[in-house]
């Protein structure tokens, strides 16, 4: 019974094959849209996560405060107000689990023929538990070298590629500003960071090698930043509030006045462009999901077509014993068919088009199955409730008139 008026359905579809792909085209471009427009919010909020996981975690930075010079002002950071005691005082307070001092800065390298300029990171060991930066190859200078200013590095992924090119780094001697310098290991690759800045495209020494040799320091042992973890995401507001008293006592400022230096909630910053970028996501989904409510109205006035045009036909069925339910089930299968058709065409369309953004624009995209089912039932829900109506119109037909149907 059930096969027949399947069998039925389709020859329906296939007498008005215009008028039934026309139908489809609305599920189709319902189902394409919402899938590609899921799977390129779910990629971002996937490069998002990704950039925030490679910053670390429960993380804070301090940076010194601005200087006036000749009535010109610097921007944060470019004072000399932090220094490697204050580093580590805050390491002594409750809730902090690693600090790194840091100091920062450009520079020309060189290998053999090849040169390239980068990022210098002059801090301590700890930075790297900090960051979660783990290395493929070689090993973590020692707080050792810390003391004896030794000159050896850690090379990140970007600097191999322009500067080793096949060769191996470890144990090579790089130049940075005609210092030599040993490299003992070569840094994960981290990709790119929420700012757009490449991560690997950095060197990192140790802090008091940094600060003689290379970026040089007016004042002894200050750096132009430090960064703090805290234990527990819950012991982040005490930690803030802890740092910025213990700053303020160190460096002698009254109650009341401007703080000489800054401290910044990184995690605080990350979580709000992840929820931003959950928010366009959503957004995304919500308009692409509008093509799916027109497609079902699509079904549903093709239908209604449909129940008219073939009136006579209903009162000949229901003439011959087609009870109520019959017809009803008749229309309704017709309706699902076009719906799931349309559905499975979407999809395709869907992940190809997804596909294609992400070979064009190299753009991060994510294609779940979780979105396509729900894709995939959302858009056939809507194609059986707009196709209720018509066949519930064309059931409670009255046989004798729609007998007289012209």
């Amino acid at each position: 019974m059930f096969s027949a008026m399947l069998g039925e359905a389709w020859r329906a579809m296939g007498a008005n094959r215009l008028r039934t792909f026309l139908t489809m085209l609305g599920m189709v471009i319902g189902v394409g849209s919402v899938v590609l427009m899921m799977a390129v919010g779910q990629g971002a909020q996937e490069s998002v996560k990704d950039s925030i996981n490679a910053m670390g975690s429960n993380l804070f930075i301090v940076l010194s405060g601005s200087s006036t010079a000749g009535g010109a002002r610097s921007g944060s950071g470019y004072s000399s107000n932090l220094t490697v005691k204050d580093a580590n005082a805050i390491n002594e307070l409750e809730g902090v689990s690693n600090v790194a001092p840091i100091s920062m800065g450009n520079a020309q390298v060189v290998f053999g023929g090849n040169n390239w300029s980068t990022s210098i990171i002059g801090t301590t060991p700890t930075y790297l538990d900090i960051r979660g930066w783990e290395l493929v190859d070689g090993y973590v200078f020692s707080d050792s070298d810390i003391r004896s200013a030794t000159r050896v590095a850690l090379v990140g992924q970007t600097v191999v590629d322009n500067i080793f090119g096949d060769n191996d780094p470890i144990g090579k001697t790089i130049r940075i500003k005609q210092n030599p310098f040993v490299v003992l290991g070569v840094l994960k690759s981290k990709g790119q960071s929420l700012d757009g800045r490449d991560q690997d495209d950095t060197i990192i020494i140790p802090l008091s090698t940094a600060q003689r040799k290379i970026l040089g320091n007016q004042f002894a042992g200050s750096v132009r930043q430090i960064m703090v973890q805290a234990a527990t995401p819950e012991a982040m507001p005490m930690v803030e509030q802890n740092i910025n008293g213990l700053l303020n006592q160190r460096h002698n400022i009254r109650e009341g006045a401007d703080s000489d230096f800054f401290v910044r909630n990184l995690t605080a910053v990350a979580n709000s462009a992840a929820e931003t970028t959950r928010t366009m996501s959503l957004l995304l989904g919500a308009i692409a999901s509008v093509s799916l409510l027109v497609g079902g109205i699509g079904i549903m006035n093709i239908m209604l077509v449909s129940v008219t045009e073939r009136t006579r036909e209903i009162g000949i069925r229901m003439a011959i014993g087609a009870r109520e339910r019959d017809i009803l089930l008749q229309f309704l299968l017709e309706a699902i068919v076009i719906s799931i058709i349309g559905c499975l065409i979407g999809l395709f369309l869907g992940i190809s088009g997804a596909i294609l953004v992400n070979k064009i624009t190299q753009a991060a995209v994510v294609i779940s199955g979780n979105s396509v089912m729900i894709a995939f039932a959302v858009a056939a829900s809507v194609g059986i409730f707009f196709g209720f109506y018509p066949a519930r119109k064309a059931a409670r037909l009255n046989p004798i008139e729609a007998l007289r149907y012209q």
